[in-house]
């Protein structure tokens, strides 16, 4: 399972031209589950997420987390994140998890973070086309990779 994790000012995502979920200060989060994740990866990189200090504090380091600062999450599915671009300029999404497997990971995901931050999780629309929009603060680019512990 893999995150990309941007501290934003603002997000949202927009399905069939209509405004589905959005969020000010906090972090847009793409998510990205592979055939093999289990709920020991989705556990592991929750904790990793809801607890990274990428805010910053009253000196500007980035000392503080996501309940710190009261922010929200956006999170956003995006199976593109296992593209596999060694062979030709076609990425190939083979390494990307089916429809069986990803969505209940993604849900519980969904939910498991909602109950640590104490607030709903904001969510793009699993297998929608959708148009996600942010400003990214800094900008703050985190990558995190369950197999890369």
């Amino acid at each position: 399972m893999r995150l990309l994790i941007q501290r934003v000012l603002s997000a949202s995502v927009t399905i069939d031209q209509k405004l589905h979920s959005n969020i000010d200060n906090g972090a847009l989060v793409l998510i990205g589950i592979t055939h093999d994740d289990t709920v020991e990866d989705l556990n592991w990189l929750i904790g990793k997420l809801t607890k990274l200090r990428i805010f910053d504090d009253e000196n500007g380091v980035m000392n503080l987390d996501i309940q710190q600062i009261d922010g929200e999450f956006l999170v956003v599915s995006q199976f593109t994140l296992y593209a596999a671009t060694k062979k030709g300029n076609r990425p190939s999404y083979i390494d990307a998890a089916r429809e069986d497997i990803a969505i209940p990971l993604y849900e519980e995901f969904l939910t498991k973070v909602g109950e640590i931050i104490r607030k709903p999780v904001k969510s793009g629309l699993f297998g929608a086309h959708m148009q996600v929009e942010l400003v990214n603060d800094g900008p703050v680019t985190i990558w995190i990779d369950s197999k890369n512990r």
